[in-house]
């Protein structure tokens, strides 16, 4: 079975089960799922656009590459033959 008919077959399904609701339920699910969606696609653009940008540290540029080469580990070993 294919994504497709899945998908198809799940919605069917939640459609089945709306059936009995009355029209001011579905009117609200309709409101609800609504907002669901445009919450979905704002975090989506917003998580997006938070993955750019400067890095911002009070630090000055020599602290920094002094704490990173202070940072490194060396733990080549080299075997003699």
């Amino acid at each position: 079975m294919k994504i497709a008919e899945t998908n198809t077959t799940i919605v069917d399904g939640y459609v089945g089960l709306l059936d009995n609701l009355s029209t001011n339920n579905k009117l609200d699910l309709i409101t609800k799922l609504t907002a669901s969606v445009k919450t979905d696609l704002s975090n989506k653009k917003s998580s997006f656009k938070k993955a750019f940008g400067a890095f911002d540290s009070k630090k000055s540029a020599e602290e920094i590459i002094v704490e990173i080469r202070n940072s490194r580990i060396s733990t080549r070993q080299i075997e003699s033959f």
